[in-house]
């Protein structure tokens, strides 16, 4: 790839390289086809539309500096010192280059043109999809030693293309007011932002980005009011891999790094092992973030797989009952980031999220494979630490496989093999069967009295839960108060898990509304993260929200849920006399009745669906609160006490 800076090249970035599929007017009818919905995160797709053409631009070698606004009436500028959106008249169109990218669907540079060899944005639709759902829009381009701008109104140019100045500066500034009458809610997130940008920053080293939350700062006297944050990793991904591994203990202090083009193919990793049992990959296609993997995921697992059992072997560390470690003996503390950039990426799902191009595999694996092991011979010392983690995790493998496979095996049967305390509901429809895990057995009592026994099981949680942070996968499946829930789910775990076996496609955690509840949904969480994320990802665990307070007038009984709703009621019913006010200490206090009515009820009840909107920052708060770590856990308590109201002691 070349490096991020400006240079010449033969190819000639102007009006010839544009070429149009289709018109603009699909997009305002049907926006969740182009930005995946209306919601918040549809919302910030228009952002990251824009600052992906910047980074395509660099990417190609004519850019090196990006910077983003967040303004006053929900506007976002951004700006870059590329080449500028080429002016001249396009052949086909028969209007300039720079309308027709801004209002034609399918109009750039990266369809079968000249303009880049590689780019990411969401199928190539970009700015003009912006400008579609956007109220208002300006761009303006600095280019061949003019200023150039235009505005429009969803979509439709409201001036033509002018010329407003004359500059020595090359690049694009494009402004945009997102629409109320596409986006219900306009509510930009800075830390969102910020995270998107510096991700982005570690894919793209060399390339500095910026940004500005400019929104309280209405005039010069607001300077002090200006939020300002930047990003720069000469280090690429190196460094990203050092950012997750933050507070960590690491196996190999230096990272592994790769980098190589083959067969116009370029791929870049970095993987470090830590003392943790979870892996955490992040794969990457064109600077798009790959959440399924794909050919140059599977390219690289089998590159580990072959470079480490190579090395053993060479250096005759495998004892005689140790053949080979498998694929998932690699992965357990293993941090990596694998990208890839390629000229015409194939992505499984309008969301992208799989990357697809059979050729990817075999060039990442020969890559990855010949750079890890020139590192392990190079670094002998670090090679020793990776060996020695990936021949523990075999090692307790083959010591739990027996353990393990019993009790997958029990899961797998039905009836009698359930777990003794399982209150099973009739129904064997997943998609309309409900799992309560309900804390303590008096309120176990009372939900399998109050639940409906068609659709709703109950497994009441006996003994102390372990903390699976801090726990291998053998110990789990044996520990007594979390092997009846793997049994109940009936899916397996770790590489056994098959979520079309899955038995309840709602799991709800119910605990009291106290600190001993939270931390038993914090214990539960933690395992459902780790163990099972994808029932997570695919919007299957729930929690509970059990009333607070009962408060009962005459024949009146009402719940309220929080100190706020308790207060709005005792101020509304003052005039109707003496209120009595019951603050539930437990689940267990209610009876089966008020616990139906509140609770389970599904007309009634209140439920948390649990999301995972950034796994990154969710791994890395799991790690904090449940780790071996002390002191970053120390200080995390530090940083946010202060916010902690109504602690129940």
């Amino acid at each position: 790839m070349p490096k991020n800076k400006k240079v010449k090249t033969e190819s000639q970035y102007g009006a010839k390289s544009i070429q149009v599929l289709e018109g603009l007017e699909p997009v305002r009818k049907r926006p969740g086809m182009y930005i995946g919905g209306t919601s918040l995160e549809g919302l910030h797709h228009l952002i990251w539309e824009v600052v992906n053409n910047s980074i395509d631009e660099a990417m190609a070698g004519f850019c090196d500096e990006v910077i983003v606004k967040l303004l006053p009436e929900n506007m976002i500028e951004v700006s870059d010192n590329g080449r500028g959106i080429p002016i001249s008249r396009h052949a086909q169109t028969k209007k300039s280059a720079l309308e027709t990218v801004m209002t034609m669907l399918h109009a750039g540079g990266k369809f079968e043109g000249s303009g880049y060899k590689i780019s990411g944005g969401l199928h190539g639709v970009g700015v003009s999809v912006v400008n579609a759902l956007s109220v208002w829009t300006k761009a303006e381009v600095y280019r061949e030693g003019k200023i150039w701008s235009q505005e429009y109104k969803r979509g439709k140019r409201t001036s033509a293309v002018k010329n407003i100045g004359k500059t020595k500066k090359t690049g694009t500034v494009i402004t945009f007011q997102p629409d109320a009458e596409i986006f219900p809610e306009i509510k930009f997130s800075w830390k969102k932002i910020l995270d998107y940008l510096r991700q982005q920053a570690y894919l793209t080293k060399g390339v500095k980005i910026n940004v500005e939350d400019r929104r309280e700062a209405e005039s010069k006297q607001d300077e002090h009011k200006i939020r300002r944050h930047g990003f720069y990793f000469d280090g690429g991904i190196i460094s990203f891999v050092k950012f997750l591994n933050q507070g960590k203990e690491v196996k190999n202090e230096m990272p592994i790094y790769i980098e190589k083009t083959a067969e116009d193919i370029y791929v870049e990793a970095s993987l470090q092992y830590t003392d943790g049992f979870k892996e955490h990959l992040f794969s990457f296609a064109n600077n798009i973030f790959t959440m399924e993997g794909g050919m140059h995921v599977t390219g690289f697992r089998s590159a580990l797989t072959r470079a480490l059992n190579d090395y053993a072997r060479k250096n005759n560390i495998f004892k005689e009952k140790e053949k080979n470690f498998t694929s998932d003996d690699l992965r357990e503390g293993l941090t990596s980031v694998i990208s890839v950039k390629l000229r015409n990426p194939q992505f499984e799902g309008q969301t992208k999220a799989k990357l697809g191009n059979g050729e990817v595999r075999g060039v990442v694996a020969s890559i990855v494979s010949e750079g890890i092991s020139d590192f392990l011979e190079e670094h002998p010392r670090n090679a020793k630490a990776i060996i020695e983690k990936c021949l523990l995790t075999a090692r307790a493998r083959m010591a739990a496989r027996a353990a393990k496979d019993a009790i997958i095996r029990k899961g797998a049967l039905d009836g009698m093999t359930l777990p003794g305390k399982l209150a099973d509901c009739s129904s064997k429809d997943a998609s309309q069967s409900e799992l309560y895990i309900v804390e303590g057995d008096s309120a176990g009592g009372s939900a399998k009295q109050g639940r409906n026994r068609q659709f709703q099981a109950i497994l009441p949680l006996r003994g102390k839960l372990i903390n699976v942070e801090k726990t291998r996968l053998d110990k789990i499946v044996k520990a007594e108060t979390l092997r009846p829930i793997i049994v109940a789910l009936g899916a397996g775990i770790g590489e056994n898990f098959d979520i079309n076996k899955l038995r309840y496609h709602k799991i709800i955690i119910m605990a009291d509304a106290d600190v001993d509840g939270s931390h038993i949904r914090t214990l539960l969480l933690t395992f459902f993260y780790r163990y099972f994320e994808e029932l997570i990802r695919n919007g299957y665990v729930y929690i509970a929200q059990p009333p607070l307070y009962r408060i009962a007038i005459r024949k009146k009984v009402l719940y309220a849920y929080t100190e706020r709703e308790k207060d709005e009621i005792v101020n509304s019913i003052k005039s109707d006399g003496v209120v009595n006010i019951q603050r539930y200490k437990g689940l267990g206090e209610m009876d089966p009745e008020q616990l139906w009515e509140t609770t389970m009820n599904p007309e009634n009840r209140l439920m948390l669906q649990v999301e995972i909107e950034d796994a990154e920052a969710a791994d890395k708060i799991f790690d904090i609160l449940m780790g071996s770590e002390v002191e970053p856990r120390r200080r995390f308590i530090q940083t946010h006490a202060a916010s902690v109201k109504n602690l129940d002691v």
